[in-house]
């Protein structure tokens, strides 16, 4: 800059070298759209992401005396119970298949699901100190939640190749579609979470009321029966509901040379997607809308 345009403006060469040793002033405007859920952030803070996974890792099973095989006594002990129930004493048909496997191949992604709702509806609440200190996108507790539990379902899904093998059953090809079920496991979990999360910092009812849900969800899901069961008429019925095309997907991905008359998941799993992701989307607006108010009532 000369000093003609210095003086132009009328400022010192003092005055003018100070403005430009100065930050940069931002200058900030509410968002509309997509802008406004500033996913952006996410993948900045991405390093608290990975503690706050690691945080809930190790709390879960600090000072136990089992540890992580909680992570396989809890299915195998739910596993021994029903199918003494279910598979002997009622006669739930299997498929052809054992009951005991039948069972797990379900009760896996449904245990993800159900323990990832749980930790993301309660992680605003439990986090309450951390919300009212310091500034971080809000949405990386839910996310945490969720994440965290991919620890868990990685060492079951070992415990359910052990058994397959016990009962020598070999997984289809359509294997490789299991990552894409597991993935609408996440997102049907988040995005309950997230509209579960918002609620539960005002109304703390939330806290007590999603044990409850999440328990009478199970028996609406072919967890422990097949959905083959239903009448073909009222099957739709079960599409409305998103975990249906997770806990089918997973079956057939494993077990479809094994069961009788085993299709894939068809309409089931498109109308579980689609029901996941407005659930997913909206859950995302409507936690961003009401994040504002967390620190002030948490």
């Amino acid at each position: 800059m000369s000093s003609s345009e210095i003086v132009a403006e009328g400022k010192l060469p003092e005055e003018a070298a100070e403005s430009k040793n100065q930050p940069p002033t931002v200058v900030i405007e509410p968002t509309s759209g997509i802008a406004s859920l500033r996913l952006k952030d996410l993948w900045e803070y991405r390093e608290l992401l990975y503690f706050l996974v690691w945080r809930d890792v190790k709390v879960r099973y600090k000072q136990s005396i089992v540890g992580i095989a909680w992570i396989i006594i809890q299915p195998f002990v739910t596993i021994i119970i029903f199918s003494a129930l279910f598979g002997r004493l009622l006669g739930v048909p299997s498929g052809g298949v054992p009951y005991p496997i039948f069972l797990y191949t379900a009760l896996l992604p449904w245990q993800y699901f159900a323990n990832s709702l749980s930790r993301a509806s309660n992680n605003l609440v439990g986090s309450a100190n951390l919300i009212t200190k310091v500034y971080f996108p809000r949405l990386i507790l839910p996310f945490s939640g969720v994440a965290s539990g991919l620890v868990d379902f990685t060492i079951a899904f070992g415990a359910l190749a052990v058994l397959m093998l016990y009962f020598r059953i070999k997984p289809t090809a359509a294997v490789i579609f299991l990552p894409g079920f597991l993935l609408l496991a996440m997102l049907t979990a988040l995005g309950f979470g997230l509209w579960l999360s918002a609620l539960n910092v005002r109304y703390r009812d939330v806290q007590q009321l999603v044990p409850f849900v999440i328990q009478t969800w199970m028996y609406l899901t072919p967890v422990i029966y097949s959905s083959t069961l239903i009448p073909e008429q009222y099957r739709w019925l079960l599409a409305l509901n998103p975990m249906t095309g997770v806990v089918e997907g997973f079956r057939w991905a494993l077990l479809g040379n094994y069961l009788q008359d085993s299709q894939p998941p068809g309409t089931l799993f498109p109308i579980s997607a689609v029901i996941t992701l407005i659930v997913f989307i909206s859950g995302l607006f409507m936690f961003r809308s009401t994040e504002r108010t967390f620190a002030d009532i948490v």
